[in-house]
């Protein structure tokens, strides 16, 4: 009974940050702010679902993927995000307009990979 109320939260608080996710890559402003949405939201959601499901299928196997997958996906799903952002930002992709500082300097595609250096 308490392990199927504790998989039930957890299955809840999964799909919930899931719906979370789908709704920042939708809402936000600019293709930064969605990777990074993308990249914490939907993965922690993911690995509670996960988790959810270790609890309601019990046993050594179940655990061993469980484990397997939700290090991989808190693993990978971080590099992904930073990986499209960065190719986003070398592309040109276009800055919200609320955004006030970017530390890679100049407009989007010129900074390159370099830090902005002050010429003082």
């Amino acid at each position: 009974m308490i392990r199927t109320l504790a998989a039930s939260a957890l299955l809840l608080l999964g799909t919930g940050l899931i719906a979370i996710s789908a709704v920042g890559l939708i809402r936000l402003p600019d293709v930064y702010n969605r990777m990074n949405s993308v990249a914490k939201a939907a993965s922690l959601g993911l690995s509670f679902v996960l988790l959810g499901v270790l609890l309601l299928i019990p046993g050594w196997r179940t655990a061993l993927v469980v484990v397997a997958a939700v290090a991989l996906q808190l693993f990978t799903a971080p590099i992904g995000g930073y990986a499209l952002a960065r190719a986003a930002y070398r592309a040109g992709a276009p800055l919200a307009p609320i955004t006030r500082y970017d530390e890679l300097g100049g407009r989007a595609g010129e900074g390159g990979d370099e830090p902005a250096r002050d010429s003082a």
